[in-house]
């Protein structure tokens, strides 16, 4: 069987791509590139026998020998790389995020459009047992058309916070606004629905104390209300603070309703969902635990086994398979732009915002200018503050204290 050539950019997150190549029936890993001293050490012996290329140069590794790249670098900086690999004739995978301007969202799509590529964006949370398997009885009709849903994405990030941030008080993370990963909670609900936001508005959780200690400027948790296209609406609430953890689904349709699990019932959290249905007055509830459809060697891997079954469906998808599924470039932007105007809706008191449709040029063109947003790399004259009050004030003692817990110079 032919198998896509595939390099890694950025090896920290990237590890799971990475080991998905050793045990892919679909794939090979042929390069991998990444900026620390240490990780590439690790790869150079790792690989020694095995003819893999290792760069801490992206140019160099551009100029490599693979089909497709996986982009696992910052967060905040994949659009500037997929728009580049797209250019330079490289199927693209971008992990969350895709962009953070419509700047570059505009200029992504663009690229995206010109190439023969394929871009596929990177929302594992999609691919996850529950709302995968939610989102083929959803096209089935199995619970007639979208009404409401709720998506939560809840993660206390203070204990690897550290180890994300290394106590730089510039890092991507310490600057994001409270609904920019949004994704996360998001994305599986337009996934399963198929359809379009329209409409937002943005509700913030005030600035706290855990945020204080992390060295986080944004308050802890984002809410965003979204009116899609059908008039149907969803609840996405996600955040890098709250106290506790969660991942959780729900779609309300005409005739019945799916959620997943809730993980403090231990019943199996995103590896198991319920279908609840009436029938003229006769109610049908059924708890599924779907089959996992990838690779068995894959299953344990992270995320639930979402991030092999997302690699394989692109990989499949790059051979020419038209069952493979991927998230493409528009719906990926239908996924993070309500985040983006959630947050402009929280700077002005709550007022909806309307989402734009990248899918049109005219609306692309209109938006090719605006940097805003709350990095000061990127944002210019347009600089947003983290929180709407203003930057939090956090003084160099809390950030030199992580440091000094990691063990780090500085």
């Amino acid at each position: 069987m032919k198998k896509v050539k595939l390099g890694v950019l950025g090896a920290r997150r990237g590890r799971d791509m990475i080991d998905y190549c050793t045990r892919s029936d679909y794939a090979v890993l042929t390069a991998v590139c990444d900026n620390s001293p240490a990780r590439l050490k690790e790869l150079e012996e790792r690989f020694t026998q095995s003819g893999v290329q290792v760069f801490s140069d992206f140019e160099s590794f551009l100029q490599a020998d693979f089909d497709a790249v996986i982009l696992a670098n910052y967060a905040n900086d994949h659009a500037p790389f997929a728009i580049r690999c797209l250019e330079a004739g490289k199927h693209v995978l971008s992990e969350v995020l895709p962009v953070e301007t419509l700047q570059e969202a505009a200029a992504l799509v663009d690229a995206a459009e010109r190439s023969s590529c394929i871009y596929a964006y990177g929302e594992n949370y999609c691919f996850m047992p529950a709302p995968y398997a939610m989102r083929k009885l959803y096209r089935e009709g199995r619970i007639g058309a979208f009404e409401y849903g709720e998506g939560e994405y809840m993660h206390n990030c203070e204990k690897d916070w550290p180890d994300l941030t290394y106590g730089d008080p510039t890092h991507w993370r310490n600057r994001m606004y409270s609904t920019y990963y949004c994704t996360h909670s998001l994305g599986p609900l337009l996934s399963i629905t198929g359809l379009r936001p329209v409409r937002v508005s943005g509700f913030e959780v005030p600035f706290s104390e855990r945020m204080h200690r992390m060295g986080a400027q944004a308050g802890p948790i984002g809410l965003e209300i979204v009116t899609l296209e059908n008039g149907g609406v969803v609840k996405s609430v996600h955040g890098v603070g709250p106290s506790e953890n969660s991942v959780w689904y729900t779609v309300y349709g005409s005739k019945g309703r799916m959620e997943s699990a809730r993980e403090d019932a231990e019943a199996g959290g995103v590896d198991v969902f319920y279908l609840n249905r009436s029938d003229m007055g006769t109610k049908h509830l059924d708890m599924l635990r779907p089959a996992y459809e990838g690779n068995e060697a894959g299953k344990a891997s992270h995320h639930n086994g979402a991030d092999d079954l997302m690699l394989d469906h692109f990989v499949r998808k790059i051979l020419g398979d038209e069952t493979a599924w991927i998230i493409d470039v528009y719906t990926a932007l239908d996924m993070f732009l309500p985040g983006l105007f959630a947050y402009r809706s929280i700077l002005n008191g709550g007022v909806p915002f309307e989402i734009p449709n990248l899918r049109d040029p005219a609306m692309r063109a209109k938006i090719a200018a605006d940097t805003a947003c709350t990095n000061p790399k990127k944002a210019g004259d347009s600089l947003l503050p983290a929180s709407p009050g203003g930057d939090p004030e956090i003084g160099p003692e809390v950030y030199q204290g992580i440091r000094e817990r990691m063990k780090i110079g500085f």
